[in-house]
């Protein structure tokens, strides 16, 4: 649990990449979403090395390739351009968004290529609740659909009334959260704000920015990663002004 009197320290620590842009084992390219595990594994959908990364606690150094590094393309061994990563404990997989699709990636050693489990949608990011269903934003439909596996076309919990300000639109929905009662965090990155959808509600409630573009304590400009602790603060990754905000 975080205090909600927590504070950080103003240096951080590099846990990953690191030494500039590139594509070697302790490098990253745009490093986009990630996925921390309860044993501090850090995995990193790596944008522009179309791969996902991972660094096993501690090891600072080199980190590990655990899906695709084959370069950009469509066929079941490569990724594109991967946005989101999450790991699945059940199957002991990752599921990772890119390229128009949603896929499955076995963390066995020796694995060698992925499975399509949502296809033909404009996936940004992904998150898994404790009933293990699936949450997929579509920035193309300005929606979140959530999916039981196996499924191909899921449901609307947000969005989905085209591109919109209004309390039951989105512009652009990024990164997701869930609570333990599937409530839905989303990241509005065109709005500048995040909505959160109450389990089965029509409309959403601002719970940060919502105030315009901008960089003051009730602004955001265009925000990316979310996450709620169990006291409810949210913490926002907000984007363009450079800082971490909750």
């Amino acid at each position: 649990n975080i205090p909600a009197n927590a504070t950080w320290a103003q240096n951080g620590v590099t846990v990953a990449g690191g030494h500039e842009y590139g594509d070697a084992t302790n490098q990253l390219s745009y490093p986009d979403g990630l996925f921390v595990d309860d044993d501090q594994t850090v995995v990193i959908a790596d944008f522009g090395n179309h791969r996902i990364m991972q660094w096993k606690n501690g090891d600072t150094t080199n980190g590990q390739v655990v899906a695709s590094g084959n370069g950009a393309g469509k066929r079941l061994p490569q990724l594109n351009l991967p946005t989101d990563v999450l790991i699945d404990k059940e199957t002991d997989s990752l599921i990772i968004c890119e390229g128009r699709r949603v896929v499955r990636w076995s963390r066995r050693s020796g694995t060698t290529k992925g499975e399509i489990l949502i296809d033909n949608i404009d996936c940004h990011g992904v998150a898994m609740d404790e009933q293990k269903y699936l949450y997929v934003s579509d920035v193309g439909k300005h929606e979140v659909r959530r999916y039981k596996l196996g499924e191909k076309n899921g449901t609307r919990v947000a969005g989905g009334n085209g591109e919109g300000n209004g309390r039951s639109q989105l512009n652009v929905p990024t990164y997701l959260f869930v609570d333990r009662q599937q409530n839905v965090y989303v990241s509005d990155r065109d709005n500048h704000r995040v909505m959160k959808w109450n389990n089965g509600a029509k409309e959403s409630i601002v719970v940060a920015g919502g105030q315009g573009q901008g960089n003051t304590l009730t602004q955001l400009s265009s925000p990316q990663g979310i996450f709620v602790d169990t006291l409810g603060t949210l913490y926002v990754a907000d984007s363009l002004n450079d800082r971490v905000i909750r």
